[in-house]
């Protein structure tokens, strides 16, 4: 087996750890807000707090990756992360939760910057849009084992506490095996065969083979790919996104219980199928992402399952919040989500497609500004139903955003390289 299919594992089971531990405290809110006495709007500012403190260290997270390499810098994430995941079980005052909720968004906003480095090194141009969809797919599992897990697993360990205790170790023990495994490139893993090696650094750049083969990032700074149209696009639609699926990672799970009336063990059972719905999305658009580009439409490879995903989301947004039954609100979600999650190949792809060798910077300047998102939806969803008396402003602001990102695939162009 080629060794860099074992990388895709590794980079898959980090990425579900990575969403098991973010989505869990949607699964466990209704413990820590009984237990600690918080209100709805200070559980959405406990839950905002990640998405504020992982938002905001992306591009710093991005550029580390591309300094040290995803070998020293992944494992420096799984440990903070991991270490905060157990705070998060000691501290009982609000302010204390918001402020280790925050430094534990600080702690994972690497992962992906740092996936995406070692996918720019690792892997062949044309392996790229399935590998994404397979590592985000990872994250869509594990948030889905998230809701029913963790309500199991806090029966059995006797509490939230001792749940995020539990996960904080899971994430430690990664972290070793991260750093014992892995390699920053190929050519320096002890287990790559001279003919992998031959392959990966032909195919690892769509442009100059020369010029990749020195892997050497160029002068490109934070002001140069801030300043291009495609970024700024780029950054716009993960906005929705993220606006779209951290409602289904957050929130959802209450609204369905409150809403429909179910116990904890239901939610946390429906609550995971959309997530589920989302790993296909993930697949199917890494498929087409790499079918097309394999026929030569680059540009068409990743607007197209965007731009799918993105119908999908609008519609599944706009009328989830209409269903009269908790299964057809599930079956809305799921389409929403479904398309949702065909965003992210096309969006990461195209960050290695303008990036090059300061992909980790790019993706963490998309993905910066798109968990703004994010961090809209976790007080969004409260907020908008105290002031209007009714959650239909959030679905259809929700609804609405994914139409402006439609529009915003129209006119990214993935095959000009930040550097021109």
């Amino acid at each position: 087996m080629p060794v860099r299919y074992l990388l895709i594992l590794g980079a898959f089971l980090i990425s579900m750890l990575m969403w098991i531990d973010r989505a869990c405290i949607a699964a466990a809110e209704s413990d820590i807000r009984e237990d600690l006495g918080f209100t709805d709007n200070q559980m959405a500012w406990v839950m905002g707090a990640f998405t504020l403190g992982y938002a905001l260290f992306q591009v710093p997270s991005g550029k580390l990756a591309g300094r040290f390499g995803p070998r020293a810098v992944m494992t420096g994430v799984c440990i903070a992360w991991s270490l905060f995941t157990g705070l998060t079980g000691v501290l009982r005052s609000f302010a204390g939760l918001v402020g280790v909720r925050f430094l534990f968004g600080m702690g994972e906003a690497g992962g992906y910057p740092t996936t995406s480095q070692a996918i720019s090194s690792w892997l062949p141009v044309q392996e790229r849009g399935i590998t994404n969809s397979l590592i985000f797919s990872g994250g869509r599992l594990g948030a889905a084992l998230a809701m029913p897990g963790v309500v199991w697993l806090i029966a059995v360990t006797g509490g939230w506490q001792q749940a995020f205790f539990f996960l904080g170790g899971v994430g430690l023990f990664v972290a070793i095996a991260w750093w014992l495994l892995f390699r920053d490139l190929p050519e320096k893993h002890f287990a790559v065969s001279d003919r992998e090696k031959e392959h990966i650094i032909k195919n690892r750049s769509a442009t100059s083979k020369e010029e990749e083969a020195t892997l050497t990032p160029p002068k490109t700074t934070l002001r140069q790919i801030l300043s291009t149209p495609t970024m700024w696009m780029l950054m716009v639609q993960y906005v929705a996104h993220n606006f779209t699926f951290f409602f289904v990672a957050s929130w959802f799970f209450k609204y369905i219980r409150d809403g429909y009336s179910l116990t904890k063990e239901q939610a946390g059972f429906y609550a995971m199928f959309p997530l589920l719905c989302g790993v296909a999305g993930n697949w199917l658009a890494g498929l087409m992402v790499d079918y097309l580009y394999s026929k030569g439409h680059w540009n068409l490879s990743r607007r197209l399952p965007a731009i799918i995903g993105f119908i999908l989301a609008a519609i599944g947004m706009s009328t989830c919040i209409q269903m009269g039954t908790v299964e057809t609100a599930v079956a809305a979600m799921c389409l929403a989500i479904f398309g949702s999650d065909m965003v992210l190949s096309p969006s990461w792809t195209t960050c290695l497609d303008i990036g090059g060798k300061n992909a980790g910077v790019v993706s963490g300047a998309m993905n910066m500004v798109g968990n703004l998102g994010a961090f809209s939806t976790a007080l969004a969803f409260p907020y908008l139903n105290s002031w209007a008396g009714s959650h239909e402003p959030f679905f259809y602001l929700a609804a609405g955003l994914n139409v402006v990102a439609i529009l915003m695939w129209l006119a990214i162009r993935p095959d000009t390289p930040i550097s021109d």
